[in-house]
C-alpha cells in the first residue's frame, strides 16, 4: 500500500475514464482530471462521497484535454460551480469549442461542452492539498499534456506520459507531426526527478519507477523503429475504447466512424489502402486475444 498524504484521495478508474486525484484541505478542494463523459455521474458520486455534505468542489485541474480526462468537467461544474484550470495552449480551442482541435471528433469520442476559469503552463506551481505541485510539460502522447510533481512528497501525477507498463498512444505521429522525440524527452526528464511513487493516468499507482522508465524507454525505441506499430496500436485502442463506451456496435457503424474520425482514418491510412479490410482484420485479432466477440456483423466488448 503506497502511503499518500491525508489530504489526497486517488480514484483508480480503469481505461474508459482516467484516474482522478482529489485534494481536500482546510482552504480548498481540487480534483485532477474528471474521467469520461459516460462516467460523469460516477465521478460526481465519488467526489461527493469523499467531500461529505459540508464541502463543495472548488477546483478542477485538467492535465490534458483528451475526452477520458475532461469528460466529467461539465457535470462537476454544474454541480459545484467550481473553477477549472486547463493547459494554456488549449484555451482558444475550448473558448471556441473546436472539437477538431480538441481531438474529440478526431478520435470518435464525446465530451460535453465545459468552460474554464484559468490556465496553467510548465513552470507554474499549484497549491493542492497543502502541498506545492510543480507543473511540468509532458508532450508526446498529446502536445499540450502536463504533469504535476511534488518535490516535498516525491510524488508524480504523470497523466498518460508514464504508466507502469508504458504510456499513451503517440497521437501526433499519426498525422505526420513529431511525438516520439518529445515522449523520449519526457521520459528522460522524469528520470531526473526524485520520485517515490507515480500516480498514472490509467492503472494503479506504482513505486518501481526505474522499471517503468526502462519499459517505456524500450517501447519508444520499438515504436520509433517502425511508426506503423504506433498506428496499429492507436487504431486498436480507439476501436476498443469506443466498444467499451457503447458495449456493442455494428461493424458498419465502426467502419463509418473510422472514415469520419480523423485520428482513426490517419492510423488506418498508414497501414493499408483498404480500411474496411484492415478493420475487419483487427477485429479478428482482438477476438482471438479475447478482447471482443464478433457475431455476424455485431461486435461486443468482452
Amino acid at each position: 500500500m503506497i502511503p499518500f498524504p491525508a489530504s489526497m484521495r486517488v480514484f483508480e478508474r480503469g481505461w474508459l475514464s482516467s484516474n482522478n486525484v482529489l485534494f481536500i484541505d482546510e482552504n480548498r478542494t481540487a480534483l485532477i482530471d474528471s474521467g469520461y463523459s459516460s462516467h460523469a455521474a460516477q465521478t460526481l458520486a465519488l467526489v461527493r462521497n469523499s467531500l461529505g455534505s459540508g464541502r463543495a468542489l472548488d477546483l478542477i485541474v485538467n492535465t490534458h484535454l483528451h475526452s477520458d480526462h475532461c469528460g466529467g468537467n461539465a457535470m462537476l461544474q454544474a454541480a459545484f460551480a467550481c473553477e477549472t484550470l486547463i493547459p494554456h495552449t488549449e484555451a482558444q480551442a475550448v473558448r471556441d469549442w473546436d472539437e477538431d482541435k480538441l481531438t474529440f471528433r478526431a478520435t470518435g469520442q464525446t465530451c460535453e461542452r465545459f468552460s474554464f476559469s484559468g490556465t496553467i503552463a510548465p513552470g507554474a506551481t499549484l497549491k493542492l492539498g497543502g502541498m506545492d505541485w510543480s507543473v511540468l510539460g509532458a508532450p508526446g502522447h498529446d502536445p499540450h499534456s502536463l504533469m504535476l510533481y511534488s518535490a516535498e512528497e516525491r510524488l508524480l501525477i504523470s497523466a498518460d506520459a508514464l504508466w507502469e507498463n508504458g504510456f499513451g498512444v503517440i497521437f501526433p505521429e499519426l498525422e505526420g507531426e513529431s511525438g516520439f522525440a518529445e515522449q523520449r524527452a519526457v521520459l528522460d526528464m522524469i528520470a531526473t526527478l526524485d520520485v517515490r511513487a507515480v500516480i498514472p493516468g490509467h492503472g494503479a499507482p506504482f513505486t518501481d519507477i526505474a522499471k517503468a522508465l526502462d519499459m517505456a524507454s524500450s517501447r519508444i525505441d520499438y515504436l520509433r523503429a517502425d511508426p506503423e506499430r504506433n498506428a496499429k496500436n492507436a487504431l486498436k485502442v480507439l476501436i476498443v475504447f469506443k466498444l467499451m463506451e457503447l458495449r456493442s456496435m455494428q461493424i458498419g457503424a465502426l467502419l463509418l466512424m473510422a472514415d469520419q474520425a480523423r485520428a482513426m482514418r490517419a492510423a488506418a491510412n498508414m497501414l493499408s489502402g483498404d480500411r474496411t479490410q484492415l478493420i475487419r482484420k483487427y477485429l479478428g485479432e482482438l477476438q482471438a486475444s479475447g478482447v471482443v466477440k464478433v457475431e455476424g456483423e455485431t461486435v461486443t466488448v468482452v
